[in-house]
């Protein structure tokens, strides 16, 4: 055989293999695709509908890919219960874009930080200040979740008593922020105390849409007195974290929408401090395989992440996680 012949059949071979492996590619796709429809209970309208998010899902896989190949973390990205949504459409059912407009940020009193260090590690999990993750649904009312979980974990600090607060007394009643449309933790600190307090989620259960103020003075468990905002520095945030109880915290989600399990170190071009866009809670910090992390309660479902949480890299800054540090103070 000479060199001539060699290369037509090298030709031939390629030519012929290649429409096999866009073949084999779109099986293995279609297959994710039925998988995550299956796990996430997903049905379309039409099948037009179901094209439209395939291809959706197929672009977000290669957003994924991308992340993980770049992470400076332990994080596994993949598919997640949102990866048939367009970043838009993340952004519109799940975010809150009001956290980095700072015009609407509310002056709040400075904290009183620790002088001693922070203890190495800490999770108020193991100290039974927080509630079973909680779901949002699709509402942007993060900013709800993240301060009754911080009321949560202060009341429990003062009495002793974990009590889950309602979330939908402010989505329904906080007439300064905007419902399912965003939200201050600044604005709903001080919603909560014109009120009065919080009554439960039993008395007052979520529905994740807004609805006409149904709060009862009579019903209600948790009040506060004040809120104070913390320090910017990460040291200093995890030391108040110990020694006070959970914190409410912001950050910008993009690389959450793809988040699996391990510790998230996003590059800061996926990860802007500057555009926050999601409210949550701190409950701990530590150490794993080296790499310090931020333990955040998110309000996503035990379906998202590590059964609801998402952990964070500590200790530069990153996604802003220490622009929005915020507290209720019960006396």
């Amino acid at each position: 055989l000479n060199q001539k012949c060699l290369q037509g059949q090298g030709n031939e071979v390629f030519v012929l293999f290649t429409p096999v492996l866009h073949f084999l590619d779109s099986v293995e796709l279609l297959g994710q695709f039925k998988e995550f429809m299956v796990r996430y209970n997903r049905t379309y309208s039409s099948q037009e509908e179901a094209d439209r998010r395939l291809r959706v899902f197929h672009e977000n896989l290669k957003t994924a890919e991308k992340l993980q190949s770049l992470d400076q973390g332990t994080a596994e990205y993949g598919v997640t219960k949102f990866s048939d949504l367009t970043e838009e459409e993340f952004r519109t059912l799940y975010l809150n874009p009001l956290l980095s407009q700072q015009n609407l940020q509310q002056s709040m009193k400075p904290a009183v930080m620790p002088r001693g260090p922070a203890p190495p590690n800490w999770d108020w999990r193991e100290h039974g200040a927080v509630s079973p993750v909680k779901n949002q649904g699709m509402c942007g009312s993060c900013w709800a979740f993240s301060v009754t979980g911080n009321i949560e974990g202060q009341w429990f600090v003062k009495t002793g008593k974990l009590v889950s607060l309602s979330e939908q007394e402010l989505v329904d009643c906080d007439t300064v922020d905007q419902a399912c449309g965003g939200g201050l933790p600044s604005n709903a600190y001080e919603a909560i105390e014109k009120l009065g307090g919080l009554e439960t989620e039993t008395d007052y259960s979520y529905t994740g849409k807004k609805q006409s103020c149904d709060f009862t003075t009579d019903k209600v468990t948790a009040y506060i007195n004040s809120s104070v905002e913390l320090s910017k520095d990460e040291n200093e945030i995890a030391a108040w974290l110990a020694e006070n109880g959970p914190v409410s915290v912001a950050l910008n989600a993009f690389a959450m929408q793809f988040y699996r399990k391990g510790v998230s170190h996003p590059l800061k071009i996926f990860c802007n401090p500057w555009m926050i866009d999601h409210a949550v809670l701190l409950v701990g910090y530590g150490e794993r395989q080296g790499k310090p992390f931020w333990a955040i309660k998110n309000s996503w479902g035990e379906d998202y992440g590590e059964q609801g949480y998402y952990y964070l890299y500590r200790g530069s800054r990153l996604c802003g996680i220490n622009k929005m540090c915020s507290s209720a103070i019960v006396n």
